[in-house]
């Protein structure tokens, strides 16, 4: 009877743990048919099975632990995947061009913990967070683009920035977040390293850099405001952007400023937009600039117009078009065509299925 009670007790201890810890495995799978057209004698246009139209694709594991009196631990790893194809992405592992490691989408490239691998202490006094993990900055132009700087409608701010290695991500965090009890004021600030030895080199403090974003989000409102620096001796990288969101029944309305620069070269770009829901689906339309003082005035603006249908929670069917315009020495694209030239127009649509597990 002792030993059955031993027994017992010891399942009984087991589930308690198994409680207070979990695991979970996540992911999405998003895949499209891209098409890009663009103006110009010697242009092409291009058709390709795509991946991440909507969602980005990817794999994680993630877990939490109750350690008891409001504490808690827990981890984060995350792959981007390129579902088209099976490919991993890449990652960096310093913030520098040297820490590029593998190439992205090469036939060998294998799974990668690209997009977020970390390990975290949290409590009623916030959350603080160590290793590869998203910027401050970034979050602005995810969030506050209707399209979510992916596909052929992604924001020019998102993808002519000259933000450089650490436009997303950075490796090397240490990261904290501000409690959610703070009647709707939140942020965060990271601090990342590019692990370089401190030997009185120029270079030696190239990947180091910090970013800090304070936002407040309170009925129809969101407003954030975000600032970063990330040093190279060729020249500081800085991201600097405010957000808007403001709900009006159906219809949010979306905007984000972007003042970016890179060593001697500025950016200045914006992103004008709206998601209207409409039964089980969404229309999103946004027009977005991006300009930079680099030779020849280069700048370009986009147009996209799309709707996604959500078959489910977890299974959405969308399409998107849009048209891009260059001025000056700009030479943008969109889905992977050639411009003729400098200063040409490019079109492009994506139909495509997401879905999430």
């Amino acid at each position: 009877m002792k030993k059955v009670l031993i027994f017992a007790a010891a399942v009984c201890a087991c589930w308690a743990a198994r409680a207070q810890s979990s695991v979970t495995l996540f992911g999405i799978v998003d895949a499209t048919l891209t098409y890009g057209t663009a103006s110009g004698a010697g242009s092409s246009h291009r058709w390709q099975l795509a991946s991440s139209g909507y969602n980005a694709s990817r794999l994680g594991l993630r877990g939490q632990e109750d350690l008891g009196g409001g504490l808690s631990a827990g981890f984060w790893l995350e792959a981007g995947m390129a579902n088209d194809n099976g490919a991993g992405l890449a990652t960096n592992t310093n913030n520098q061009a040297s820490g590029a490691a593998p190439a992205p989408l090469a036939g060998a490239a294998g799974l990668t913990f690209n997009r977020r691998s970390t390990v975290s202490l949290s409590g009623n006094w916030g959350e603080l967070r160590l290793g590869r993990d998203y910027t401050p900055q970034i979050w602005n132009l995810l969030l506050f683009d209707p399209f979510g700087a992916l596909g052929a409608g992604a924001a020019q701010p998102y993808v002519a920035a000259i933000n450089g290695v650490t436009q997303v991500r950075a490796s090397n965090s240490v990261g904290y977040f501000l409690p959610a009890n703070l009647g709707g004021i939140y942020g965060q600030a990271q601090a990342y390293l590019g692990e370089n030895p401190r030997d009185g080199a120029n270079t030696e403090r190239d990947g180091d850099g910090a970013g800090v974003r304070v936002g407040y989000a309170a009925g129809p409102l969101d407003v954030a405001l975000a600032a970063s620096r990330t040093r190279y001796a060729a020249g500081d990288v800085r991201q600097n952007n405010l957000a808007l969101k403001w709900q009006i029944g159906p219809a949010r309305l979306l905007g984000v400023l972007v003042r970016d620069r890179n060593a001697t070269v500025s950016g200045n770009g914006f992103v004008a937009g709206a998601i209207y829901a409409i039964g089980a689906g969404e229309l999103r339309a946004a027009f977005s600039r991006y300009a930079t003082s680099a030779a020849g005035s280069p700048a370009a603006r986009k147009f996209s117009l799309g709707y996604v249908y959500n078959l489910s929670k977890q299974t959405a069917l969308y399409t998107t078009v849009a048209h891009l315009k260059n001025r000056g020495s700009s030479k943008m694209t969109i889905n992977g065509a050639v411009a003729g030239g400098l200063g040409e127009s490019s079109t492009g649509f994506d139909l495509g299925i997401r879905r999430s597990f």
